[in-house]
C-alpha cells in the first residue's frame, strides 16, 4: 500500500523543484525527504527519481504518480468536505488569503457576511501573494485564495485546484489634474508614451499588465518611481507629473484630485479568481464564502460598469 504522506512529498518535490527546497516546505530536513522519497520508491517498485546534471529530476513513471496523487488528494479533500456537512453546531474556520486590494474590495465584505451568518465560524483574511499564495494553499496553511491571471499563476487545468473566476477588472490611464490630457473622455496609450509613468514593483500581476499593454501600443515606459501602494502611487502621480494605469478594483484607494481617464480601444484587464483545493470546494464553510465571493465580485462589476 502506497503511503499518502509520501505522495505529499513528492508532489511538493515536483512543485519545489529541489529536495532542499521541498523540505522547507514540508518543514522537514533535505534528508527526511531523502528518506520519504526513497521509501516511497520502494513501495511502487519503481525508479522516482534520476540524474539531470548535478540535480535530479523526476522520471516518467514518477509523473504518473503524481498524477493520481493528485485524484487521491482531491478524493481526501472531497473526503472532508462530506463530512464537515455532518458536523453542525461545531467550530470551523476558514482562512482566505488575497493581495491587498483584493483583502480590501472583495474579502473584507465576505468576511462581515459570514461572522454575521454564523457565530461559530474563525475567519482568517492573510495578505498574501503569487507565487506564495499557491504554496500556501497546496500546503493546508489558506483554504481559499484569491489571485490574478498572470504568467507565475498556476494554469487554467492545474488538477490540483478548483477555481472560481470573479472579475474582469479594467485598467484605466491615471494623470495628474493638470495633464494634458486631464479633460479626456479617452486617451490612447501610445500618446502617452513620451510621459514619466509610475509603475508597480516587478513581478506585480499590474506591473506584468501594464508593461505587456504598452508594449502592445508600441512603446517601453519610462518607469520614474516604482510601489504597490496605492496611496503612495496617488502621491507621486501628483508630485512627480507622471501616470500610470490602474485598475478600477483600485480606483476608490486613490486620494482626490487626480483624473481617471478610459483608454480608447481595447482596455487592459487583469482578471481576478478564486482558488481552493480541489475536492475541498464544496465543503458548506468554502462553498458559503466562494459564493459570497462571486456575489461581491458581481455587485463591482456592476458598479464599474456605471462609472466606466
Amino acid at each position: 500500500m502506497i503511503d499518502v504522506r509520501r505522495l505529499r512529498v513528492l508532489r511538493e518535490l515536483a512543485d519545489h523543484g529541489t529536495i532542499v527546497a521541498a523540505a522547507g516546505a514540508l518543514h522537514l530536513t533535505p534528508s527526511a525527504v531523502s528518506q520519504q522519497l526513497t521509501a516511497l520508491a520502494r513501495e511502487t517498485g519503481v525508479a522516482l527519481l534520476e540524474p539531470d546534471g548535478r540535480r535530479l529530476r523526476l522520471t516518467d513513471a514518477a509523473h504518473v504518480l503524481l498524477q493520481h496523487a493528485h485524484v487521491v488528494f482531491a478524493q481526501l479533500e472531497q473526503a472532508e468536505a462530506d463530512l464537515a456537512r455532518h458536523a453542525a453546531g461545531h467550530r470551523s474556520s476558514l482562512r482566505i488569503g488575497a493581495f491587498p486590494t483584493a483583502l480590501a474590495q472583495l474579502v473584507a465584505p465576505v468576511v462581515a457576511a459570514l461572522r454575521h451568518a454564523d457565530e461559530l465560524l474563525s475567519v482568517q483574511a492573510v495578505e498574501t501573494d503569487e507565487p506564495a499564495c499557491f504554496a500556501q494553499l497546496a500546503g493546508g496553511e489558506l483554504d481559499i485564495v484569491v489571485s490574478v491571471e498572470t504568467s507565475g499563476a498556476p494554469q487554467q487545468d492545474d488538477p490540483r485546484l478548483h477555481r472560481t473566476p470573479l472579475l474582469a477588472d479594467v485598467l484605466d490611464a491615471v494623470l495628474p489634474a493638470d495633464h494634458r490630457y486631464a479633460g479626456a473622455t479617452a486617451v490612447a496609450l501610445e500618446d502617452l508614451a513620451a510621459d514619466a509613468w509610475i509603475l508597480a514593483l516587478p513581478g506585480s500581476s499590474c506591473e506584468e499588465i501594464t508593461r505587456v499593454a504598452c508594449a502592445t501600443a508600441g512603446f517601453t515606459p519610462r518607469s520614474t518611481h516604482s510601489t504597490n501602494d496605492w496611496t503612495a502611487t496617488g502621491a507621486l502621480l501628483a508630485a512627480a507629473g507622471a501616470v500610470t494605469l490602474v485598475p478600477r478594483l483600485a480606483q476608490p484607494l486613490l486620494p482626490a484630485g487626480l483624473v481617471v481617464v478610459p483608454l480608447a480601444g481595447a482596455s487592459p484587464t487583469r482578471h481576478l479568481f478564486a482558488a481552493t483545493r480541489r475536492g475541498a470546494s464544496t465543503a458548506p464553510v468554502t462553498a458559503r464564502a466562494l459564493n459570497l465571493l462571486a456575489e461581491t465580485a458581481a455587485s463591482l462589476r456592476r458598479i464599474a460598469s456605471t462609472c466606466g
